[in-house]
């Protein structure tokens, strides 16, 4: 966990710029579909993959040709994704007042039992950006096949902070 001298918590941007990371270029949709759609105060992310551009970094099913700690890495990876379009959506993570749902697929072979280890190479990364009082609710799922042949997809629900304006209905900004 990041200290901080004063007894006000680091920001999500903060923590990211503190950790040395830097988000990728957002992901552009592999079929027609939007990755980002928010409705009152809150976004809904679907179809986060282990991408770099516009190929998968990561191909396989864990527990075959993949191990845990490739699976994890891959799950880090789509978490980043994840981050990237919702701050290209938002125009900055500092408005994410909680992550309210992590849903985790990961694609295995049919014996492997070990799903929510791989699914913590999402949760840690954004349990680290967010602080631990903003940890999601979590569903993690073994499947036979992903998009691509990545071995992880992810799919978010982050609640935001109110658009600015005066709060009123139909106020514009």
């Amino acid at each position: 966990m990041v200290t901080r001298a004063s007894s006000r918590p680091a920001s999500a941007e903060q923590r990211l710029n503190e950790l040395g990371i830097e988000l990728p270029t957002p992901p552009e949709p592999f079929g027609t579909y939007a990755e980002a759609v928010q409705t009152g105060n809150l976004l809904f992310l679907t179809g986060m993959l282990p991408t770099e551009g516009r190929a998968a970094k990561f191909i396989g099913r864990v527990g075959a040709e993949l191990d845990v700690e490739t699976g994890c890495k891959a799950a880090h990876l789509a978490a980043l994704n994840a981050l990237a379009v919702a701050r290209q959506h938002l125009g900055s993570l500092d408005k994410v007042t909680r992550i309210v749902r992590l849903g985790v697929s990961v694609a295995t072979s049919g014996d492997f039992r070990e799903q929510p280890k791989v699914a913590d190479g999402a949760s840690q990364l954004l349990q680290d950006v967010f602080g631990k009082d903003k940890n999601p609710s979590r569903l993690v799922f073994g499947v036979a096949s992903l998009p691509l042949g990545t071995p992880v997809e992810l799919e978010l629900i982050l609640e935001v902070a109110a658009r600015s304006g005066s709060g009123k209905k139909g106020s514009t900004t």
